[in-house]
């Protein structure tokens, strides 16, 4: 498996992993972290695409996930505020958001994260909906630690929030 920047051409493949994705969820619980608003939206991905921001996992040449990724000191704003419990470092960080797989290729996701956390010098952040028992054992399964709650604009739906520390050499 490889990552690269994601690229304009390759919007409709990136939907319909967030169409599968969605799918996915509603199956396994988890129907209201990005059902009910068809989320992400295709102008959403089109911006991370253009700001740099997004990524695609491919395998045998084909697009097998994809995520958003950024790195920088405060770069999440729905971060600035976390209830019960606390970040366990303040300094600047990488984030992921929006992971999606095909459900073609095992290991997409966990692959995704420790590509970013090489990334992020040691230093990743994420936050994934409470219904979301897939995403959390796979957090907890790539060594990230519960640090709260955090809220984010699109829903009202508190989202557990991670972080991982440790020693990583930036790629």
């Amino acid at each position: 498996m490889e990552i690269r920047h994601s690229a304009i051409a390759d919007i409709p493949l990136i939907m319909e992993l967030y169409r599968h994705a969605r799918q996915f969820m509603k199956e396994h619980g988890n129907p209201n972290q990005w059902g009910p608003a068809n989320w992400p939206p295709e102008e959403l991905i089109r911006s991370d695409i253009t700001e740099g921001n997004s990524y695609v996992c491919v395998c045998g040449g084909q697009i097998a996930g994809t995520f958003f990724y950024c790195q920088g000191k405060d770069i999440e704003p729905a971060y600035r505020v976390i209830e019960d419990g606390a970040w366990l470092d303040e300094s600047p960080y990488g984030v992921v958001h929006r992971v999606a797989s095909s459900g073609s290729v095992k290991g997409v996701g966990s692959f995704c994260l420790e590509w970013a956390f090489r990334k992020s010098g040691g230093h990743l952040r994420i936050d994934t909906h409470s219904d979301n028992l897939v995403m959390q054992n796979l957090l907890k399964k790539c060594g990230f630690v519960h640090c709260g709650t955090i809220y984010v604009e699109e829903d009202s739906y508190p989202r557990l929030a991670y972080e991982k520390l440790g020693t990583s050499p930036k790629e």
